[in-house]
């Protein structure tokens, strides 16, 4: 079954979408400069991971030589890219392209983008576009087995830029415009020409387990200045249904949502410590056997990573709940702590366990839940009470192991009331809950 992903058909064979702008099917041509409309050497499209995932944050345009900054400005370019969100939109909507607000235009020695969004010297105009949009989402329908679907990021991006300002080099004496390195093509649409540098996301490394036939594939990362000798916490995200492998998906359980690439960044966290990350991408055979391998996995990973053992931590999307209730009963001693967001409920089995390890959890879940209804998270809230009620726990030490929030509609960024992983990580107080978490000192 997939949760999480919107039902969609599986589109018909696309049409290019232009926009009455002719279609430039090289790019630019990579000709040289000098006057020449040939002038443009690539267009690479820069990623980011917001809330409700991935999408084109940025164009990075190379040209054959330095380029003037000083004539660049947020109307020397336009960009286009797509109106299709696989949450909310039919697949046949993906070559449905609308205009991109651009926000900054600098120029950069490398097709990245810079925090300070000042220009240095280098050929790359780096196109910054509003985060805020809705449009240039990346990751689409995979596959569809069933009436339920998979997703996978989009390997071949649909952006466009037009550029409607002539770009000038450097001036030769420091003074003037400049040559001109590619002239204004207002009416040329060019695609991408460059596999996407996706932010945080291609920092991920690949790795994968194997026991009993099936296997893992897993993504994980390590702080920048990852040292063996020092232990670091460990956070394992499980997400959603429509994420598990299909065989052709792999790195989207990074890219569809916020939850993996969050605990990098301070601004998401509230803290600048350092955290290991593991994002497992289970085939979707049920919780119980997922869970036996995922246990597995978690086993070795922690014996061949800088892992403090006392700062074991699961966060899940919808689906990755089972993963987790099933992992918690069967290994209650692995973890620290727990985050459900948008999940099924646990059964008393499972909550019977949870409380004899007093695995601490906060269960976060929309009212308006359209795929599973808020009822799970209260028959969650219920069982786990009842268990720790049944091991004499008072309601004041029940508070502070089992924390739960309901979000009404208004707190959704973007209106999929499923997420509720969305308004939980926008708050960065309910992150730093879960890192002050740890098991008592053997």
């Amino acid at each position: 079954m997939r949760l999480g992903v919107r039902v969609v058909a599986v589109a018909s064979t696309l049409a290019l979408a232009t926009s009455g702008l002719a279609y430039d099917s090289h790019g630019g041509g990579g000709g040289g400069g000098g006057g020449s409309d040939q002038g443009i050497r690539s267009v690479t499209p820069i990623t980011t991971v917001y809330t409700y995932g991935q999408k084109v944050s940025a164009v990075a345009v190379e040209y054959g030589d330095a380029v003037n900054p000083r004539e660049l400005d947020n109307s020397t370019f336009a960009v286009q890219d797509t109106l299709y969100n696989f949450r909310f939109n039919p697949i046949e909507d993906l070559p449905k392209l609308t205009d991109r607000t651009v926000t900054r235009t600098y120029v950069n020695s490398a097709a990245a983008t810079r925090a300070d969004r000042r220009s240095v010297p280098g050929r790359y105009v780096i196109v910054e576009l509003d985060p805020e949009q809705n449009a240039g989402w990346t990751v689409i329908v995979s596959k569809c087995p069933t009436f339920l679907c998979t997703v996978k990021v989009n390997p071949d991006l649909p952006t466009r830029v037009v550029q409607r300002k002539n770009v000038y080099g450097q001036p030769r004496f420091g003074a003037g415009k400049g040559p001109v390195l590619a002239k204004a093509t207002p009416q040329t649409s060019r695609k991408v020409t460059e596999k996407a540098v996706n932010q945080l996301v291609d920092e991920f490394r690949y790795g994968s387990y194997l026991s009993g036939g099936m296997v893992l594939p897993y993504h994980y990362h390590l702080p920048k200045n990852y040292d063996p000798a020092k232990r670091y916490p460990l956070m394992v995200v499980l997400p959603g249904h429509g994420m598990g492998w299909d065989g052709d998906n792999l790195l989207v359980q990074v890219a569809a949502d916020i939850p993996a690439t969050a605990w990098l960044q301070p601004k998401w966290t509230g803290s600048t410590e350092d955290v290991i990350v593991v994002a497992p991408q289970n085939q979707r055979v049920g919780g119980p056997a997922e869970a036996d391998l995922l246990v597995k996995m978690l086993d070795q990973f922690v014996k061949e990573f800088a892992v403090d053992k006392r700062r074991v931590y699961a966060t899940t999307v919808s689906y990755g709940s089972q993963l987790l209730w099933n992992a918690f009963a069967k290994r209650p001693d692995l973890f620290a702590g727990g985050l459900v967001t948008g999940g099924f409920a646990v059964n008393a089995e499972q909550a019977a366990a949870i409380a004899a390890a007093e695995i601490p959890l906060w269960v976060t879940h929309g009212v308006h839940d359209h795929l599973l209804n808020v009822s799970l998270a209260r028959n969650t809230r219920t069982l786990l009470t009842n268990a720790y009620t049944a091991r004499g726990k008072t309601p004041e030490q029940i508070g502070t192991l089992l924390h739960y929030t309901e979000y009404e509609d208004a707190t959704f960024s973007l209106p999929d009331y499923h997420l509720a992983a969305g308004p939980t990580y926008e708050d960065s107080s309910v992150l730093r809950w879960l890192l002050s978490q740890a098991k008592p000192q053997a």
